[in-house]
């Protein structure tokens, strides 16, 4: 695997995507969580190789399997957005919520958004700031900036003009360009 990550980050040699699917390849046959889930960021980005959403959604599936959060989260996304696999947002959610319970920061953002527009649940303004906050919490600056604007238009919470412009400096001083934008607002 960390010869994988030496090619593919070309690392004291030159990027070699080819090599670096080779290691990982074989790393991931024997089973390493963490090889299976970048292989399949290699197949779902075409590093190296044609984009090939169902080898991705089988690859992360493997490591998603093993309790692996980040691939557990990108299954979320692949079940979310049809790649790989028709789209089915219970199972996105489903993996979705393997992985933030892990807290992972990126799934617990995506949770929200689920829960925001509805997809595959209920709208519920008051769950998708809950989750959008653990992953805020966590320094996602993105989820920070949303967190800003609902509080903001008071989606799922009250107005709280103090707290928007809270988090919106978190995010802004993160580089963030909404953020920034929001707050000059």
């Amino acid at each position: 695997f960390n010869l994988g990550v030496i090619h593919n980050k070309g690392e004291g040699v030159d990027v070699n995507y080819k090599k670096a699917i080779a290691w990982y390849k074989k790393a991931s046959k024997q089973g390493l969580k963490e090889a299976q889930c970048t292989l399949g960021g290699m197949y779902h980005q075409g590093h190296g190789v044609d984009v090939n959403y169902k080898k991705a959604f089988e690859w992360y599936e493997k490591a998603a399997q093993q309790g692996f959060a980040q691939a557990q989260n990108n299954l979320g996304n692949m079940y979310e957005n049809g790649r790989g696999v028709d789209v089915n947002y219970k199972k996105a959610i489903e993996w979705y919520k393997k992985a933030a319970k892990q807290e992972y920061a990126n799934a617990q953002y995506n949770l929200g958004i689920m829960y925001r527009h509805g997809q595959g649940v209920d709208v519920n303004l008051k769950k998708a700031i809950e989750w959008y906050k653990k992953a805020a919490e966590q320094g996602d600056a993105e989820a920070q900036c949303t967190v800003g604007g609902m509080y903001r238009h008071g989606q799922g919470v009250d107005v709280n003009y103090k707290k928007a412009i809270e988090w919106y400096r978190k995010a802004a001083e993160q580089g963030d360009a909404m953020a920034q934008y929001n707050l000059g607002v």
